[in-house]
Formats: C-alpha cells, structure tokens, sequence
C-alpha cells in the first residue's frame, strides 16, 4: 500500500470517526435539551401553586445557580415540603452527575413532594427520606459539598453545628429565612433567623452573608479552606 493511499485511508477513518462522534454529542444534546424542557415545563406550570412553606421561584433560581457555579455533587436538604426547592436543586445536580437527598417529617407533603420529582422528571437525582431532621442530622453520614436549611428556625443554630463537620472545605451552607438582627425591639426576629445568622458569622472558618437577590432570606456561608 503506497503512502498515499495510506494517507487517504487515515483521512477516511478520521473523517467517518468525526461524524460519529459529533452524531452521539448530537443525540446526548437533544436528550439534555429534552430533559430541561420537561422541568421548565414542570416548574412554568407550577410557578403560582407552591405553598406550604416552599422557597420563592428566585430563592430557587439562587440554589441552582450556587450548585452550577461550584461544581457541587453532594447535596443535602432538611425540609422538603412540597419539594419546589429540592427540584432546583436536583436539576442543577443532573448536570453536575450529583444527588440530593432530602427530609421531610411530614407524611402528606413527603407524598406530594415524590409525585413532584416524578411529573419534573427528578426522581433519580432525589433521594427523599421521612423523618424526623432532628434525629437524622446526626446520622447522616456526609460529607456534603451543599446543604439548605429550610426546616424548624429555631433548630437552625443545632442543625449547624451537626452539620458543619460533614461540610466539606469549599463547600456551602445555606439557609432560608434568614435575617441579620435588628435593633430595638425587633433585634430577635420570631424565627431565630437572627440567631443563626449570628452563629455563622461568629464562624472564624466561614464567610456568610444575606444573597443580595434572595426574595426570603437566603443565608449563604462558605467554608473556607484550612490552607
């Protein structure tokens, strides 16, 4: 075989390889395009119906945002509700190759919540637990890269401190209805949002601040590195 021949055969093969490789990106593409119009279609369509307690569509937004930014995989979420923030969540983690899992202690929202992440198309990505927060955040094993808070305020302060050393360095630590305390006779807000917010700032190892876009509250506190 001359070495032109060789060289036409080489270029064939490159060519032929080429197109089979830019056919599967092709249909991995459409699949993703397909996945993602099924949960827009899913939250556009539920967009004025979540209650019981669930996160505002921008709070949400938020969430997946700090998932996608960061890269992070392993997700945590005490108080699923109805499930409209752990499906935000759960669709960043599709596109990471993450997992959240999630606690919910009331029966009838933990039922709506799974009917949820089947009609968006999540269950894979949702590992959803009934139970009581209080008990499992001390045996949930971690590490976590991310976790929302978004259970009882007033055991904000508890599920930090269990869950701190589960998170690792670089990871975050969010909360919902969190506020920096006032003066005056409302420097304690009802929910023990403050005291929270007061807790992870006295944290020399973290840097936490109120989301400057959240609708309600979002606490945000980065664990630094140790080097």
């Amino acid at each position: 075989m001359n070495k032109l021949r060789k060289f036409k055969l080489l270029a064939l093969t490159i060519i032929l390889g080429g197109i089979l490789i830019s056919s599967s990106l092709g249909i991995i593409q459409s699949k993703n395009d397909d996945f993602d119009r099924k949960v827009k279609a899913f939250l556009e369509s539920q967009r004025y119906s979540w209650r019981d307690m669930n996160v505002p569509t921008q709070d949400g937004q938020i969430l997946y945002n700090l998932i996608l930014e960061n890269n992070y995989t392993r997700a945590l979420e005490l108080g699923t509700s109805t499930g409209h923030s752990a499906i935000w969540i759960a669709w960043a983690l599709s596109k990471t190759g993450g997992k959240l899992i999630t606690v919910e202690i009331n029966e009838r929202r933990y039922q709506e919540a799974l009917a949820n992440f089947k009609e968006a198309g999540l269950s894979d990505f949702i590992d959803a637990r009934l139970g009581d927060a209080h008990q499992l955040v001390y045996e949930l094993e971690g590490p976590f890269d991310f976790i929302f808070i978004d259970a009882d305020k007033n055991w904000y302060v508890k599920y930090a401190q269990a869950l701190i050393p589960k998170l690792v360095e670089g990871g975050c630590l969010t909360a919902h209805n969190v506020y920096a305390p006032r003066r005056g006779r409302f420097r304690r807000n009802r929910w023990g949002g403050a005291e929270y917010y007061e807790f992870m700032k006295s944290q020399v190892g973290f840097e936490t601040f109120i989301h400057p876009e959240s609708r309600r509250g979002l606490a945000i506190s980065y664990k630094r590195s140790s080097d």
